[in-house]
């Protein structure tokens, strides 16, 4: 299953967001939850950069993929940005309830 989690500022904004595991939907290199979940993350953070201007701190390795906008570099394209990836993955994880999991911190 793969774990989703979108960070937040005590004031609401989206600061970020983590993507842990493998959804387990089908094999590696067949698996089209997964290759959803990559493309949103990986545009979303690409995105931040070069959209927003903002150059996000990451964490990446097999499986895990850890999305941060720096303190104080916030702007409404990245929040704009970052509430696309909300909805993208909200639809995923409806769609896929038993292969993504979606929680807010």
């Amino acid at each position: 299953m793969t774990r989703i989690t979108l960070f937040h500022a005590p004031d609401g904004r989206l600061t970020g967001f983590s993507c842990k595991g493998h959804s387990g939907y089908a094999e590696a290199g067949s698996d089209i939850v997964c290759a959803a979940v990559s493309a949103l993350s990986i545009t979303c953070c690409n995105s931040l950069q070069r959209v927003a201007g903002v150059t996000p701190e990451t964490e990446e390795r097999d499986g895990f993929l850890t999305v941060r906008i720096p303190p104080g570099e916030s702007s409404h394209d990245a929040q704009v940005i970052l509430r696309v990836f909300e909805q993208g993955i909200s639809d995923i994880a409806a769609s896929y309830p038993k292969h993504i999991s979606f929680t807010d911190r």
